[in-house]
């Protein structure tokens, strides 16, 4: 399947600023004054309307990009990559991702993801609420973590499941190896977490456009 557009839906872990910083941001090989450009021109949608430079996404928007040459000769396909599947029934799956896999595909990085693999055990039965690049995809794990994913297979699973993630009836675990003796049994991190100013492809611990981030 050729894809001339893709569309993405801002979710909780998107650091949210104007809209040609975020996707300038958001797609590591477009510039600020290309993505300005797009936005002049109408090539960018923001909840199907047209928008402007200024705008602050919001949590839910959904954001269509048309560009032929940032998906020139790119074919999203059904790949058979090995999935740790841990439940599946006929809405959705929870699939413990691998770590090194990255989540689903973007300029750049276009196959051998987690969303490569879904096509080929899926096939259509993925909802489509994410766009062409994210099918099924409810939220997302760095590539370097490994660990549960939840993946919805209709539309309405996947606006079920985004509702709980977001009002936090879903609780997430995670696992970390430490080094040295931890005195405490129990903790609380608050540690507002945005773009590394040094490396904008990566998230750090900082005080310039956070959002903030608890763990207990």
């Amino acid at each position: 399947m050729i894809l001339p557009s893709f569309s993405f839906v801002v979710d909780d872990d998107d650091v949210v600023e104007r809209l040609d910083l975020f996707l300038s941001k958001k797609i590591s090989n477009l510039s600020r004054s290309r993505v300005s450009k797009m936005i002049s021109v109408g090539n960018v949608l923001v909840n199907n309307d047209k928008s402007n430079k200024k705008y602050v996404p919001k949590v839910g928007d959904v954001v269509f990009i048309n560009d032929e040459d940032l998906n020139n000769n790119f074919d999203l396909v059904a790949q058979n990559i090995p999935l740790d599947v841990c439940y599946e029934d006929d809405y959705l799956m929870v699939v413990n991702k691998k770590k090194g896999m990255v989540t689903h595909p973007a300029p750049g990085n276009y196959d051998k993801t987690f969303v490569n693999a879904l096509l080929y055990h899926c096939g259509d039965s993925l909802s489509g609420i994410n766009g062409v690049f994210r099918p099924g995809i409810v939220h997302r794990i760095d590539a370097d973590t490994s660990g549960l994913l939840l993946v919805a297979k209709d539309d309405s699973t996947h606006n079920d499941l985004a509702k709980q993630i977001q009002e936090k009836t879903v609780t997430r675990k995670y696992l970390a190896l430490v080094h040295g003796v931890i005195l405490e049994d129990t903790a609380t991190i608050d540690a507002p977490i945005g773009r590394d100013i040094n490396d904008r492809k990566k998230m750090c611990v900082t005080a310039d456009n956070s959002k903030d981030a608890i763990t207990h």
